[in-house]
């Protein structure tokens, strides 16, 4: 029981993969709200080490199973993006409240037939929990405090090495997620969404305007580079994003580089350290490796803390359609082909 009498809520995971390293914790903060009672992947070895590791009673080899043995009131959905869309179907049919990890499904399409469904009592939100990182609240603050005045300009790049192979000829982003590999979308869908997400929180809506996609190694199949230029709705000013996964010089694993220039300062993140310039000077340094677990920490705490007060969730299924929207209208103008060349 919580401490106001309410019972805890019962919570399974479906998936035992890399993800639930950063969610289960989460869940473990939460405990005097929740309980961890079932935990589901194909995997016997890695449904039971994560069993293990947080006390969690029940296994499973697959989630119909455990959700047809075990009474839960929330599922969070940490299974590959093909699967989320047969996940949270089978999930409401139960009425389950859900937690799913974005994107919502493998494309607009999909996603939006999900949303256009009849939930029943089922609640649902999209894991996206990029804008939930530390730094990016704080910007959201300041430039709600006007510390950038109209925005003229925006840039945002995430550059890696991880796609280079290294002198044991394995690329570090395919040793640590080997599922990259078979992606047929990789680098929009699977890893700029958060960043589309991201400036859709700090700037409001915005259209794609051009973009180009190109692969940089024949060891996997979908895009890993991209270039991409966006308008801001409220008053046309242009938004850049840039993502590499081959870049020499830089680290395996980056962090955003983000440039707001204003008409009365310049806001920057740079790596875990944020600035602002001009009308204010500030400065701010965040501990990368909390940040990056707060962000899984503070979205699920706002899973939860929605559940629990009936408040709309922030990151709901549809405003994730509207960022699916945007990685839609990206793929469509860049016109990628997989069988192209490497560039």
């Amino acid at each position: 029981m919580q401490a106001n009498g309410q019972k805890r809520r019962r919570v399974g995971l479906i998936g035992a993969g890399w993800v639930t390293g950063y969610h289960l914790p989460a869940w473990r903060q939460l405990s005097d709200r929740v309980e961890l009672v079932a935990i589901a992947d194909p995997s016997s070895s890695a449904v039971a080490t994560r069993a293990q590791d947080y006390a969690i009673p029940h296994t499973f080899a697959d989630a119909q199973t455990m959700l047809d043995s075990v009474e839960l009131d929330a599922v969070d959905i940490c299974a590959p993006r093909e699967h989320h869309a047969a996940l949270v179907r089978l999930a409401r049919a139960r009425g389950i409240d859900i937690l799913c990890q974005k994107p919502l499904a493998e494309d607009f399409a999909a996603a939006a037939a999900l949303v256009a469904e009849r939930a029943g009592p089922s609640r649902l939100m999209v894991h996206e929990n990029w804008r939930f990182r530390a730094w990016y609240r704080q910007l959201r603050r300041w430039l709600d405090e006007g510390l950038a005045g109209e925005v003229a300009h925006v840039q945002l790049d995430f550059l890696s090495s991880g796609m280079i192979a290294g002198a044991d000829g394995l690329r570090p982003a395919l040793v640590r997620q080997p599922f990259f590999v078979r992606q047929p979308r990789l680098l929009v869908m699977e890893v700029l969404i958060h960043q589309l997400d991201t400036l859709r929180f700090l700037l409001g809506e915005m259209d794609v305007l051009a973009a180009r996609l190109a692969r940089s190694n024949d060891d996997i199949i979908a895009e890993d580079r991209a270039a991409i230029t966006l308008r801001l709705r409220r008053n046309g000013a242009l938004v850049q994003l840039t993502g590499d996964l081959a870049v020499h010089g830089m680290p395996p694993a980056p962090r955003d580089q983000l440039r707001i220039i204003g008409s009365a300062g310049t806001l920057r993140l740079e790596g875990n350290q944020l600035l602002a310039t001009g009308r204010a000077e500030r400065a701010e340094v965040f501990d990368a490796d909390r940040t990056y677990q707060g962000s899984y920490d503070a979205a699920i705490a706002h899973f939860v803390d929605c559940l629990q007060s009936g408040a709309d969730f922030e990151t709901a299924p549809e405003d994730n359609l509207v960022t699916l929207r945007l990685v839609e209208d990206i793929y469509r103008l860049a016109a990628f082909d997989p069988a192209q060349k490497t560039g």
